[in-house]
């Protein structure tokens, strides 16, 4: 038992949330870097260097340069044994990044230093919160030209509603980035790049108060810095860690992924700040990560990761005890024992079989095709997880395919994609899988879809674009006739897989409208697996 314990003691997993190209991916090379894991950080863009980014596998994301599914890398870094979650955070990203979140146990939020909070941020961040999981913000490319750095702290407060504490300052930027300085240590850091960032980078530490700051950054910005120092102090939040622990304090750090200033700095402030794996809710209780018993559930599933193998992996996020390979386990919502074959752990599609596994750790399995999200797996007495939640779909589109002979791997292809949780499909209301209506959180997943279809299982479809944007789960179907809904003229009814009612809007305040016309009929944004 002691050796598990410092097992899991050792754990750290967190996610990386971002808008799209503020440097999520880039950020992820970096702490492989530093953590041994890749020698060459495959840059992302920029013709200096000819590698692709590490954690990319698909054709689609090597093609364009950006993550569209969620990846999982775990590396060693100063004793401690680092699961990261990458997210995708293109538009056309989709529930999959949601549901990383939940396998997460703190979040670092990657902000663009010259473009603020945008878009995709915002609703990441709202998971976080739901989750009361602690989130650490790292303001990137520094290098470039950026914002004024207390109007980002500003925007931080206001666009997101937590409160920022800078644990470090920096000093310029775009071509006069000097470097930064530690509020705790009083110690400026000076950064010069190595090798266009592929290689850990030459820094040196003075300290604020020693006589050669004026000609190493300049009067100016040494003035600059004593002002900007002055008012931080006076008022700046305190770095209070109860507060960071329970997601309502934000400690920031400032620096550049693509030429390597301030990553490692964040890195060893992150992991002293972050703690172990917590306990985790289920419906009987709390389980506590250093149960003797094994439990984990499944937050994702990955079809055809190997184009040679037509396989299934079902990622789950260990929450308790100690895997091995080959174990026998109890899988919760199938109600039967099974055993788990060919653990692996990743990174992107080079895949090693773990033998064993502890609280923290992300492992994938084979999945035969008896694993939906949100399933518990555990060994001993039986838990079960709280559900993850649905998240409702933003963008529709009729799905028809061009070849009727080909109606069979139509129709399998698109549940076997719907079943990883990127798409969602829905059929009309009154007839069987004749016209299918898919639902995506973030729109390029429609190109994903027709990709992955095209070239995994051989069928040509047709997309046609509906107008609606908004979708509610009609909570109490029992007690209501679904067809007798007094509705508005953009109102759609349609139906789930499992044959839930549901309604679909082109405007918002149909939906208010629709709730005062059926004073008895209750609606959710969320559905719940």
């Amino acid at each position: 038992m002691e050796n598990i314990a410092e097992q899991i003691k050792k754990r750290r997993t967190f996610a990386i949330i971002s808008h799209p190209d503020a440097g999520k991916t880039t950020l992820t090379e970096k702490f492989l870097l530093y953590g041994g894991a890749i020698n060459l950080a495959g840059t992302v863009k920029g013709r200096k260097a000819a590698k692709h980014a590490v954690s990319d596998w698909m054709e689609i994301e090597k093609e364009r340069g950006i993550s569209v599914t969620s990846s999982v890398l775990q590396f060693n870094y100063e004793g401690f044994c680092i699961n990261i979650l990458d997210t995708p955070g293109h538009q056309d990203f989709s529930e999959d990044t949601y549901r990383t979140l939940m396998a997460a146990d703190s979040a670092v939020m990657v902000i663009d230093g010259s473009k603020g909070v945008e878009a995709q941020t915002i609703k990441l961040f709202k998971v976080c919160v739901m989750r009361h999981i602690p989130i650490f913000t790292f303001i990137n490319k520094m290098d470039r030209e950026a914002r004024d750095p207390f109007e980002l702290m500003d925007e931080i407060e206001s666009v997101l509603g937590i409160r920022t504490c800078p644990v470090n300052w920096p000093i310029g930027c775009g071509k006069n980035f000097k470097g930064v300085y530690d509020r705790a240590t009083k110690k400026i850091t000076t950064f010069t790049a190595a090798m266009g960032g592929q290689k850990e980078v030459a820094s040196q530490e003075f300290s604020l108060e020693g006589d050669e700051v004026n000609s190493i950054i300049g009067p100016d910005y040494h003035r600059q810095l004593m002002d900007d120092i002055e008012l931080l102090d006076g008022a700046c939040d305190e770095l209070d860690m109860e507060r960071v622990s329970r997601g309502n304090l934000s400690p920031v750090f400032f620096g550049s992924a693509l030429t390597n200033f301030g990553v490692e700095t964040f890195l060893e402030h992150f992991l002293k700040m972050t703690t172990s794996p917590l306990p985790r809710n289920t419906t009987t209780g709390m389980v506590d990560p250093f149960s003797p018993n094994f439990s984990a559930f499944v937050f994702k599933i990955q079809a055809n990761m190997n184009k040679a193998h037509r396989d299934r992996i079902a990622f789950m996020r260990i929450c308790s005890g100690k895997f091995e390979a080959g174990m026998e386990v109890t899988h919760v919502q199938g109600g039967r024992k099974i055993r788990l074959s060919q653990p692996q752990q990743m990174m992107a599609q080079d895949r090693k079989i773990v033998e064993e596994a502890y609280a923290g750790d992300i492992i994938g399995v084979f999945d035969p095709g008896i694993f939906s999200i949100g399933d518990t797996l555990c060994t001993g007495e039986k838990v079960e997880f709280e559900g993850i939640p649905t998240f409702a779909p933003e963008h529709f589109a009729r799905v028809r395919q061009m070849d009727t002979m080909k109606r069979k791997q139509f129709i399998k292809g698109i549940s076997q994609i719907a079943q990883e949780g990127a798409i969602q499909i829905f059929q009309e209301f009154n007839t069987g899988m004749e016209e299918i209506i898919v639902g995506v959180v973030g729109e390029l997943q429609f190109e994903v879809l027709t990709y992955r279809l095209e070239n995994e299982y051989n069928v040509e479809v047709k997309l046609e674009k509906l107008p609606y944007e908004y979708i509610r789960w009609v909570e109490n179907a029992d007690e209501i006739d679904v067809a007798k809904i007094q509705g508005t003229s953009d109102m759609k009814r349609i139906k789930d897989l499992k044959d839930n009612p549901l309604l679909l809007f082109v405007n918002s305040w149909s939906v208010g409208m629709v709730e005062e016309r059926n004073p008895k009929l209750k609606l959710s944004e969320f559905g719940r697996n």
